[in-house]
């Protein structure tokens, strides 16, 4: 519950090409609200092609039931490339937060109604030692701005999912931390 009474609630679509970690990302924010305790909606949807072509989630999480994981307006979307941004930009909700990959993005935000957040995730990813934790950056940026889940609960997210593979979760937990930055 929020100090007002009111239940948390919080919605996000993430949307991209196939390939750039967007379902990944969307399925560690559901699986770290989860773990603290937190209801969740996790919806995919894929374009024709999986790799390169068109892909987004939508993530609903909330201390109240859900009564539907369809967000038409979302409070917030996280954009990676032009294609996606021309479509969700227009669904964004009035003073939304738009979250771009300014490494992608040539297309202006074109709304004035929303608050947008540019964050050049390839550069800083590569900075980091790959440019493949682009989604980590986002989401840092996106735990950032919304505070829908602790640090810590993507962190020990991050470290189960990548147990085996100690190369791949130093970059992603340094990639994530660098997007915490950008607020």
């Amino acid at each position: 519950m929020l100090g007002n009474g009111k239940p948390f609630y919080e919605d996000v679509i993430m949307a991209g090409f196939g390939g750039q970690g967007l379902m990944f990302i969307g399925k560690l924010l559901a699986f770290s609200a989860m773990k603290e305790g937190r209801n969740v909606t996790w919806i995919p949807s894929y374009g024709p092609e999986m790799r390169g072509g068109t892909a987004n989630c939508t993530i609903v999480v909330s201390d109240a039931e859900i009564g539907s994981p369809i967000i038409p307006h979302p409070r917030t979307i996280i954009i990676m490339n032009n294609p996606s941004l021309e479509v969700f930009e227009p669904k964004l909700r009035t003073n939304g937060l738009l979250l771009s990959n300014s490494s992608f993005l040539t297309e202006p935000v074109k709304r004035k109604d929303v608050r947008v957040i540019r964050i050049p995730a390839n550069e800083v990813a590569l900075k980091v030692g790959n440019e493949k934790a682009a989604n980590m950056v986002m989401l840092g940026a996106y735990i950032a701005q919304s505070s829908v889940v602790s640090k810590e609960s993507i962190l020990v997210g991050l470290s189960e999912l990548f147990e085996k593979k100690a190369e791949l979760l130093e970059t992603n937990v340094k990639a994530f931390e660098a997007g915490l930055r950008y607020h």
